[in-house]
């Protein structure tokens, strides 16, 4: 575990698993890195995994750069820069998935193979509404409250059955503490306001699609004015889809042995930039 500084002054947090080719993990919004905290021992099996805290998040210090969600792909990718670990694999979840979206449609050179799970390119009312108790809640009751609204929308209802959900829902509520809830209000308007369809018709790099089977949260076909998987893997050229059974939003979360057999199996299939011997 270490920090670097971006160019800007921003002090990342993170985190390298694994050996291997490396594959980047983008948290998605009040997670930070532990996210992927059930998902990354079992990448690591066949590949180096970065974790990180994005600025605001978890141990990152800084801020969000300007320009909303493309300014925070900004700073990921100076983030890869200073790693000199492109191009790489990357998965990014929820809020980290519209990160990686346009990072890889920006810039095409730092991305290998892209996995995106649990997101939408554009919201609709319903999503809306439920994000703005969220912010609600964390103003008003703290990132804690957050955590447990979060987990009712996130989750599918059999893990509430499992012996070990409290223990789950008790390490969310210790990760989002780490979160600020201004940087949490702030990104949840962000997203509430882009739409995301013109930088996926831009993707350029092998792209998977995971989705919960149960995800009322960012659900695979949402209202009109929404845009979710059902329209979005038409307009990324060549797309792969899968769907992640008895799982909701937090599938990397609640199923974890399948998502990795996912993405395990997609990050293996064809030749890398690397090993085609790109630069």
């Amino acid at each position: 575990m270490t920090t670097v500084s971006l160019p800007r002054g921003e002090t990342i947090w993170y985190q390298r698993v694994g050996n291997g080719v490396p594959v980047l993990h983008i948290h998605g919004s009040a997670f930070g890195h532990r996210n992927f905290e059930r998902l990354t021992p079992l990448v690591a099996a066949d590949f180096e995994v970065i974790d990180f805290d994005l600025p605001g998040y978890g141990q990152s210090a800084g801020a969000p750069r300007e320009g909303g969600l493309e300014g925070i792909a900004d700073q990921v990718h100076e983030f890869i820069g200073v790693l000199d670990t492109a191009p790489m694999h990357v998965h990014g979840t929820s809020f980290g998935a519209m990160v990686a979206l346009i990072l890889a449609a920006k810039y095409p050179q730092s991305v290998n193979r892209l996995v995106l799970s649990c997101f939408l390119a554009r919201y609709d009312g319903a999503a809306r509404m439920m994000r703005a108790t969220w912010r609600r809640a964390a103003r008003d009751s703290g990132m804690a409250a957050v955590s447990d609204l979060t987990a009712v929308a996130g989750f599918g209802r059999a893990f509430y059955e499992r012996e070990e959900a409290e223990e789950q829902l008790a390490s969310m509520r210790e990760a989002f503490s780490r979160t600020d809830p201004e940087a949490f209000v702030r990104g949840t308007k962000m997203l509430e306001q882009v739409d995301l369809s013109p930088w996926a018709r831009r993707i350029k790099a092998p792209t998977l699609l995971i989705a919960g089977e149960e995800d009322n949260m960012t659900p695979f076909a949402p209202a009109d004015s929404g845009i979710g998987f059902s329209r979005i893997q038409h307009m990324i050229p060549g797309c792969e889809l899968a769907t992640v059974p008895d799982s909701g939003h937090y599938l990397v979360i609640e199923q974890p042995e399948a998502s990795a057999a996912q993405v395990r199996e997609f990050l293996r299939a064809g030749p890398t930039f690397m090993s085609a011997g790109r630069p």
